[in-house]
């Protein structure tokens, strides 16, 4: 049976060959619908209960078996290959970027480094993984079962490096800056598994609507948490930023200066 029989899917409407302005219209069909006010606020409010009773999202069922090349839409295998691989790549270390955080977290607020990084003991050893971890590491196995299914082939990830946890004197401008990295690079992977959805179609799309669900509930929860820990507008922090950067480089400059007269 063909993968077009149907002529709506996730995405709204199915095209064939679809040019810009139906995959702009495929986006903006997602983007209404799985960032509506309605579930973000969901997921925002979903946060309180989880540090009590936390709860994986459960995935729907998946047919694996029928994911097929001719799923991918609007963009050749090849290009969507690579960018496959880009992904899988980037998920695959969870267990760094959740350590990290929970770092960052600790003496902040427990229950939020609990949700992301679990529970370790007095070495520093996992005992249990974060909610944020077991959802998360469902990502790059699932992501690894599409490429094997496009292209008959294993495939094994190439860790990149991960910027540890680099603590200074000021813990809550620490949190703040690692904060912002983290929401942002969820607001990235919600960006791109939207855009893999528009271009995807079946099963296959499938698999990327339970990804992007994952990230846009922990994107949401992470934002949220941000502005109720830093109520102060963007546009202060970034004159707070630029005022200490200036403190910084005049410091450096006169140490250089008088260094250099002696």
């Amino acid at each position: 049976m063909s993968d077009y029989s149907s002529t709506i899917d996730l995405a709204g409407s199915v095209y064939l060959q679809p040019n810009y302005f139906q995959i702009q219209k495929r986006i903006n069909y997602l983007v209404d619908y799985y960032l509506s006010v309605e579930k973000l606020r969901d997921r925002l409010e979903d946060l309180p209960h989880q540090f009590k009773r936390p709860q994986p999202r459960l995935w729907q069922s998946i047919d694996w078996y029928a994911i097929a090349p001719t799923q991918i839409i609007g963009i050749d295998k090849q290009t969507f290959l690579s960018i496959l691989i880009g992904t899988i790549n980037t998920e695959a270390p969870i267990r760094n970027y959740t350590q990290t955080s929970r770092q960052y977290l600790t003496k902040i607020h427990p229950q939020m480094a609990r949700f992301v990084g679990g529970i370790v003991d007095e070495n520093g050893t996992l005992l249990e993984p974060g909610l944020w971890e077991k959802e998360e590491r469902q990502h790059t196995p699932a992501l690894i079962k599409i490429y094997q299914h496009l292209t008959g082939e294993k495939i094994t990830p190439q860790l990149p490096s991960v910027k540890p946890y680099q603590p200074s004197d000021n813990p809550y401008e620490d949190l703040y800056l690692h904060g912002l990295h983290r929401t942002m690079t969820e607001y990235g992977a919600t960006c791109l598994y939207l855009w893999l959805m528009a271009h995807t179609t079946g099963a296959l799309q499938q698999v990327f609507a339970e990804l992007v669900q994952d990230e846009i509930n922990h994107m949401t929860k992470f934002w949220g948490f941000g502005v109720w820990l830093f109520p102060e507008s963007y546009l202060t922090r970034i004159y707070r930023s630029l005022c200490r950067f200036i403190v910084q480089q005049k410091s450096t400059q006169l140490s250089h200066f008088q260094s250099t007269k002696n």
